[in-house]
């Protein structure tokens, strides 16, 4: 099973006021927040922006080595990665996706462009087309 879950490190602030989050295998991802709470939605906010930076410039995702706070991109842009990830590894056409999802090649490309939101359903059902299926977990919020 593919994640895209990456270890976070939480530093206090020199000020005392709130948390600085870095990522050792995302150093693009750079945030922070006034609460730990906080600092953790930031963290995953930061993280799904450079995961699909990476995406849109062409790159390959960074192999999850660190240790630590494991922080995951929110579920929405998850999905979209792993869509973007699966049809590039597929070898299908955006026409070809698109016939058998029912859709015209516009509404792929749609899809598959990391700058543009698309609701879970859809990327559900192309994941299923690719013959891949996504899996959701469920974990305490800190």
């Amino acid at each position: 099973m593919k994640t895209y879950a990456y270890a976070a490190r939480f530093e206090p602030m020199e000020d005392g006021d709130g948390f600085v989050v870095t990522f050792d295998d995302v150093p693009e991802a750079i945030t922070e927040g006034d609460t730990m709470k906080e600092a953790r939605e930031m963290a995953a906010d930061a993280l799904g922006v450079a995961l699909l930076t990476y995406i849109e410039l062409g790159r390959s995702l960074p192999v999850a080595d660190a240790k630590g706070v494991f922080v995951t991109p929110d579920a929405d842009v998850a999905a979209k990665i792993a869509v973007i990830e699966t049809f590039r590894e597929s070898g299908m056409t955006r026409t070809e996706l698109g016939r058998q999802l029912g859709k015209d090649e516009k509404e792929v490309r749609r899809m598959l462009d990391p700058n543009h939101q698309t609701k879970l359903q859809p990327l559900t059902q192309a994941l299923a087309v690719m013959g891949m299926r996504l899996v959701v977990g469920l974990e305490a919020a800190e």
